[in-house]
């Protein structure tokens, strides 16, 4: 009997969670990790809409401004849109610096779509001498830092002349190795079958690629430029290496120079800078799910 009653209270511990606990749990994880992602930006958001006394009031040990304790809030107790105000009207230099990150940017992704799309559709679809070694070296330098290469991209800049131009961030960013090794990994999860249809209906290689290949491949284009955007728009060792006067400056480095009585300002600059990753995040969600689920797939 004390055997039996043992199996059974074993049994009893083992039994599982029923599956609304088990769900409600989830959702409490999946909260409390959404929670923490979203906290800093809440935070930050509020403080945008702060005046600069409320602002030094509740972070005033943060900005260097005295030692008490932080009073973080998740909403403002008198909101107020002067720092947006302050930025978008009175800060000439806040649109110099947005304008170049525009300028440095959007050619280096195109850049990366005319010079990446073509070499990884060359290591998708095509046998050569040396085609692993060549991607394996592809792969090693896509993860290595910036600080491995700063000095050999800074004489090569140099000898080049284009050192403090727009041209110093835009062409190492056009020859970057990631966005050929995610576009190589969409590229391979076309079907066979797909391109031997285009081929004997005549297509040659060039045709295959801009038909079959790139709307085939969209998800992994898609991908790779919009990680390229969020990668060259956050910037920061690039623009301070190889650029020198302030006049050519991306809005990356804008936001170190705000000054302490500024506060507000700087953080209703984070606010603006990020919105143009985050819209594009949400408008290539789909995408993006779908060129780096292909990027891991195993061959």
């Amino acid at each position: 009997m004390r055997d039996l009653s043992r199996k059974i209270s074993v049994t009893a511990k083992r039994k599982p969670l029923p599956r609304a606990v088990r769900a409600r749990l989830r959702l409490a994880v999946c909260a409390a990790v959404c929670l923490l992602v979203w906290l800093p930006i809440i935070l930050m958001l509020a403080a945008a809409f702060m005046p600069e006394d409320e602002l030094l009031y509740r972070y005033a040990e943060p900005l260097g401004a005295g030692r008490e304790t932080v009073r973080a809030a998740l909403l403002p107790s008198y909101p107020s849109v002067k720092p947006f105000l302050e930025l978008l009207f009175r800060s000439p230099g806040f649109y110099v610096m947005f304008w170049n990150s525009c300028i440095q940017v959007i050619p280096a992704l195109a850049g990366q779509f005319l010079v990446g799309a073509p070499a990884a559709w060359a290591f998708a679809r095509f046998s050569f001498t040396g085609k692993k070694p060549l991607f394996f070296l592809y792969v090693l330098l896509m993860v290595l830092p910036f600080q491995v290469t700063q000095v050999s991209n800074y004489l090569v800049l140099d000898r080049l002349h284009f050192l403090n131009t727009h041209l110093a961030l835009i062409l190492p960013a056009v020859w970057a190795a990631f966005p050929v090794f995610i576009m190589t990994k969409s590229f391979e999860t076309i079907p066979e079958a797909l391109l031997e249809a285009a081929y004997l209906d005549g297509a040659g290689e060039l045709r295959a690629f801009l038909h079959v290949g790139l709307p085939s491949g969209y998800p992994g284009i898609v991908t790779a430029l919009l990680l390229g955007f969020i990668d060259n728009w956050n910037a920061l060792e690039q623009p301070v290496a190889f650029l020198k006067e302030m006049s050519l400056w991306p809005l990356s480095l804008y936001l170190p120079n705000i000054a302490q009585e500024k506060a507000a300002v700087a953080f209703a600059a984070g606010i603006v800078m990020m919105m143009p990753p985050v819209l594009l995040y949400l408008n290539g969600q789909s995408e993006l799910e779908q060129g780096v689920a292909a990027s891991g797939v195993k061959e």
